[in-house]
């Protein structure tokens, strides 16, 4: 491990805005921060939105930046990655930001009923080929039921035009509220405030000439049903960060 990342390591030990906590002690167990993020992190009665596989935090930041009364967490399991976004939000002085870093799977030890208003996807793995991998299939779903309040909202933002047709046909699929579909986000001038927040990959994405797409859907607590349809697989990989061709 490079000295780079273990100065990092050693900042986020230092971070009063991140929450970092063993896989051993979580595994079989929920954390104290359970239904108590109000009360005890951020000390407000403010609602709470995730950036689930936040990355460096530029969204989490972002937004908690254009909203400060609202409180942000950016969930993701790559501390290197995520101390830039912790380190921004404490320099700034931002209190309505946080950070935990666990695995998406574990997600439901740390957030109780009703206590999650809204979730983020910014740019996840689509997971072509593993559907119960995809931050949007309704195993994902159903996870996030158990911690976002009735109507609770869904906003998925991807380069990836399988993603973004898998998860248009699953909210079909379920009839979930559609609240918002833009096939080019970055096409024409009207962009809301929350939309124009690049990350580090977005710009990537965009320079390579590949469009930005956004959905935002209410969810339900009815019974789940995977869509039953082919979609056509990306033609580049979306983590090697080349422009490979899919055979």
């Amino acid at each position: 491990m490079g000295k780079n990342k273990l100065s990092k390591f050693a900042d986020m030990e230092t971070f009063s805005n991140v929450v970092q906590v063993p896989f051993r002690e979580i595994l079989h167990n929920d954390h104290p921060l359970k239904n108590n993020w109000n009360k005890v992190f951020f000390k407000t009665g403010s609602s709470i939105i995730l950036e689930l596989g936040c990355g460096k935090g530029e969204y989490t930041v972002g937004l908690a930046g254009l909203y400060p009364q609202n409180n942000y967490i950016g969930v993701d399991i790559k501390g290197s990655r995520m101390w830039q976004g912790a380190k921004s939000a404490s320099e700034n002085g931002m209190k309505n930001v946080g950070f935990l870093r666990t695995h998406i799977e574990m997600i439901g030890q740390f957030f109780g009923k009703n206590e999650v208003a809204e979730i983020w996807l910014t740019f996840p793995d689509p997971q072509m080929k593993k559907t119960r991998k995809r931050l949007t299939s309704t195993r994902f779903i159903d996870y996030y039921r158990n911690f976002l309040q009735p109507n609770g909202i869904i906003h998925l933002k991807t380069d990836s035009n399988f993603q973004y047709q898998y998860t248009l046909e699953m909210v079909k699929a379920n009839g979930f509220e559609i609240i918002s579909n833009i096939e080019n986000v970055h096409f024409g001038e009207s962009i809301s405030p929350e939309l124009q927040i690049k990350t580090y990959y977005e710009k990537q994405w965009i320079a390579r000439g590949i469009t930005i797409k956004y959905l935002s859907f209410r969810i339900h607590q009815n019974q789940l049903i995977e869509p039953d349809i082919d979609i056509e697989p990306d033609t580049y990989r979306s983590f090697g960060r080349g422009a490979v061709v899919v055979e």
